[in-house]
């Protein structure tokens, strides 16, 4: 067994390839085909065998074999997030670039969500911890997925697999592969996967979070000589599935506070009952777990998601003799439409019906690689060009129980059946002919973002043979320049939000009402104007960014490689998808804008390759200026830069004081992220291994904060100060084991097993302590029979194998309660009944699976 080995990839890319040690870990993450114990960089391979035995199907199974990485999805699986060393970019809200970067076959794919979907049959996949720009096309602050699909074969061959499961899960793959003639190969790849959900709407019976989904990928491989190879792919991905629901945090609590002892005292949930009352479900856990896999949603309302991705792309190489010339050429469509119950309950408070997303995006990458004086450098010279076109929309709208909600909230302390009508007749304001005050309005469909990025860089990346196979010297540069453009129109009907806000007469005894009321009917915003015309003022941003890297390694013997480097990495800034961001009163695209992300990374590594014993460790200290924030607060997101401040606050970043706490003194990274990895692989006999990972980081906030430009950060954040960022565990250990023994002549078997350990963690990026996850296990197990060759094999599988209950990413349950545990200890608010919801990982799945090759 080669356990990370990406040979295919390697005999592919030459004419003549050497044999090659079982043993060896090969990779191309450097653009040349290296063995990992003598690269520089911290880097995991994950091989197409490591990857089918985990049960992997798309990149969130990477989190059981790469420590530092952790991929997780929320309300869509289309804007899934990647993590590395505990920094990436909450992926929620189309405008922003996700802080770990994702190629699929050297083309860049925009968003980290179209991993998450299957990706067929692999070569293998690489993941580059740190800031990536002087490699690849496209840059990136935190990290790198790197995706090389099967490649065309010209022996004829192909497989087919055929998996049962629970949840009446199937899955059907067939590839063929083989000559057209004796300079033309191609390969077919088709994945069809149909399950029913897991979690289940107690209104309606239903199951939501399933899967429906398929692949059809088609590739032709060139070689009219032996110098020029020509690889084309096209590829089509459907997806017609129903999510993401939500689940309820258990349990459900009010909190208030002792005055006099300043104890917290935990009772009813008044905000819960009231829901309740109005004929809301909540469904939580009583055996002490988080959740149950159960929720309640409006009849009538849905969280279809129709997804479609596809492109095609276009890679030459062709060999000089002393270089190689790459081009790269892709273009993609990426298209998302869905559906949500908006507050995730029975009651209607939110819904929306047709949202959508839609990425379209031109690329060209050009690399001239190559050696020079006597081999002692080797170059690589790049340029890269992308043109992207995003535009969205919305349709979000107050529910039909909206209104009732709320009266009955207000009606406690203003003793009205009806405050919102009453304050509407106060004001003059006259529903329009057919339309309720609120429900039923908010965001109309004609309105929409649209923007349009383009970015051109260059590229070096240059290892000087200092003492030739013993000391290097690399040296990286990149020049970037990224310009966006945004346009925008808003449309929405809900009149009585703007009524509210422009009244400037006497209210008498309702005065004290305003901003409760103005709170109220503008949670959909209609005073975002008429939207903004492209070249309007703002709605330009353009960013010149020159980031590059420097590593000096030393080979003292053989088997041992030590390094140490420097990176400045860049994410690029841009636009806030959101209307809740604008001013009321003057909107401006200006305030949508957020600047860009940099970081400073310093690493220092060592490599140990003793053929039956590898170990890989490295050191990592990161400074991230500007570091990009997007915050869910109940209904919208919103997008804050991060900075540190060198001078004391005094605690005002801590309370819940608007515009209070802006930095005086020099600004510095607001977010510190520092470590160290380890990753170990045994070979004791040529059919068992074994692999295992340590990740210890420490990824934290600055312990004075501020946003862009030193000024306040919104209240919202009061918590964020010296704590660690979310969805950041302390530590991640890892192992697998694999046996692949010989039965007898004919047959041979498999054992495998693996899991990952996460110390606890907070899954909201607002670090309510509610939603902190503590630390948990996922196991993974699989029992296989093959015949001669492997020609035909049976498997049993488990993912998840001990059912752990644990949380992917949790919020605020929306317009559901304000107020978390640490606001009311600390005496910044004298209650809180805020209900939380988490959008969970998949239970225990099984099942078996059949194969067979030709």
């Amino acid at each position: 067994m080669a356990p990370v080995a990406v040979q295919a990839r390697q005999a592919a890319n030459t004419t003549a390839a050497a044999p090659v040690d079982a043993n060896e870990i090969i990779i191309s993450a450097t653009r040349r085909n290296q063995v990992l114990s003598d690269v520089p960089i911290a880097v995991s391979a994950i091989s197409a065998e490591q990857l089918q035995n985990s049960g992997g199907t798309d990149i969130r199974q990477l989190n059981q074999l790469a420590p530092s990485l952790l991929v997780s999805s929320a309300t869509n699986e289309s804007n899934g997030a990647a993590r590395i060393r505990g920094v990436g970019t909450v992926g929620e809200n189309a405008g922003l670039e996700s802080s770990v970067a994702v190629f699929i076959d050297g083309v860049y794919r925009s968003r980290t969500g179209v991993g998450l979907t299957d990706l067929g049959p692999l070569e293998g996949i690489e993941v580059l911890r740190g800031p990536q720009g002087t490699l690849f096309g496209r840059n990136a602050s935190a990290g790198l997925i790197n995706i090389t699909t099967a490649l065309p074969q010209f022996d004829a061959g192909g497989q087919a697999e055929a998996t049962y499961g629970n949840f009446n899960n199937i899955r059907l793959m067939g590839s063929l592969t083989g000559p057209i003639n004796d300079k033309v190969a191609f390969r077919i790849d088709g994945v069809f996967n149909k399950r029913d959900g897991f979690l289940t709407d107690v209104v309606s019976g239903r199951d939501l979070n399933n899967r429906d989904r398929f692949l059809v990928r088609g590739q032709l491989l060139l070689k009219p000589n032996d110098d020029l190879t020509v690889r084309l792919i096209g590829d089509y991905n459907q997806k017609n599935e129903e999510c993401c629901g939500a689940a309820i945090i258990s349990p459900i609590r009010g909190l208030s506070r002792n005055p006099a002892t300043g104890e917290v005292i935990i009772g009813a949930n008044g905000i819960a009952n009231l829901v309740t009352s109005l004929g809301g479900i909540y469904r939580t856990a009583t055996n002490g777990d988080a959740y149950v896999y159960e929720t309640s949603i409006t009849p009538g309302v849905n969280f279809n998601q129709r997804t479609r991705d596809w492109g095609g792309s276009a890679e030459i190489n062709y060999d000089f003799g002393g270089a190689t010339l790459t081009s790269i050429t892709g273009y993609r469509e990426f298209k998302n439409r869905a559906g949500q119950d908006g507050d995730f309950n029975r009651i209607d408070l939110l819904a929306r019906s047709d949202q959508n997303r839609k990425f379209q995006t031109f690329s060209q990458e050009l690399r001239l690689q190559g050696n020079a004086f006597n081999d002692r450098l080797d170059y690589l010279i790049g340029g890269y060009y992308s043109k992207e076109t995003l535009r969205t929309d919305d349709d979000l709208k107050y529910g039909a129980d909206f209104e009732r909600y709320y009266n009955a909230q207000l009606a406690a302390s203003t003793g009205l059946p009806n405050t919102l009508q009453t304050f509407a007749n106060a004001i003059g304001y006259v529903t329009p002919a057919g339309q309720s005050l609120l429900n039923g309005t908010g965001i109309v469909q004609g309105g929409y973002f649209k923007q349009k990025s383009t970015n051109y860089a260059f590229f070096t990346h240059n290892v000087v043979s200092l003492v030739p196979d013993k000391v290097l010297l690399t040296l990286g540069l990149r020049y970037t320049n990224e310009k966006k453009d945004l346009e925008s129109v808003f449309l929405s009907n809900n009149n009585f939000c703007g009524a509210v806000r422009r009244f400037n007469g006497n209210l008498g005894g309702l005065a004290a009402l305003r901003p409760t009321v103005t709170s109220v009917a503008c949670v959909i915003n209609n005073t975002a104007g008429p939207g903004f015309a492209a070249g309007s003022d703002g709605t330009q941003r353009r960013e010149n960014k020159l980031t590059g890297t420097a590593v000096l390694s030393v080979k003292p013997i053989d088997e041992v490689l030590v390094y140490g480097s420097y990176s400045r990495g860049y994410k690029a800034g841009g636009f806030n998808l959101d209307t809740s961001a604008l001013n009321a009163l003057a909107p401006s695209a200006q305030t949508l804008q957020f600047a860009p992300e940099t970081v400073d990374a310093f690493e220092l590594g060592a490599k140990l390759d003793l053929r039956e014993f590898k170990l890989n460790a490295a050191l990592f200290y990161q400074k991230f200026d500007d570091f990009q924030l997007n915050t869910f607060n109940g209904v919208n997101f919103e997008v804050a830069n991060i900075e540190g401040c060198s001078v004391d606050l005094g605690g005002r970043d801590r309370d819940l004081i608007a515009g209070n706490s802006q930095c005086t003194g020099k600004r510095k990274a607001g977010l510190i992220s520092k470590g160290v990895e380890l990753e170990a692989f045994m070979f004791p006999t040529d059919d068992i291994t074994f692999a295992a990972g340590m990740t210890y980081t420490d990824t934290r906030y600055a312990d004075q904060l501020a946003g862009f430009n030193g000024l306040s950060l919104a209240p919202t954040l009061f918590q964020l100060p010296g704590q660690r960022l979310s969805n950041s565990s302390a530590y991640v250990v890892t192992g697998s084991a694999s046996w692949t023994p010989k039965i007898n002549e004919t047959l041979s078997a498999l054992l495998y097993f693996d899991m990952r350990y996460s110390s606890a963690l907070n899954t909201g990026s607002d670090l309510d302590i509610e939603k902190v996850q503590p630390g948990f296990a996922v196991a993974n197990a699989r029992i296989g029979l093959y015949g001669r060759d492997r020609i035909w094999g049976i498997e049993l599988w488990s993912q998840n194998l001990f059912d752990a209950v644990y949380q992917q990413v949790a919020a605020d349950a929306p317009l559901q309660g304000s107020g978390t545990f640490n606001a009311v200890a600390r005496g910044l608010s004298a209650t809180a009944n805020q209900v939380f919801v988490t959008f969970p990982a998949e239970p225990r799945t099984f099942g078996v699976t059949v194969r067979t090759k030709f």
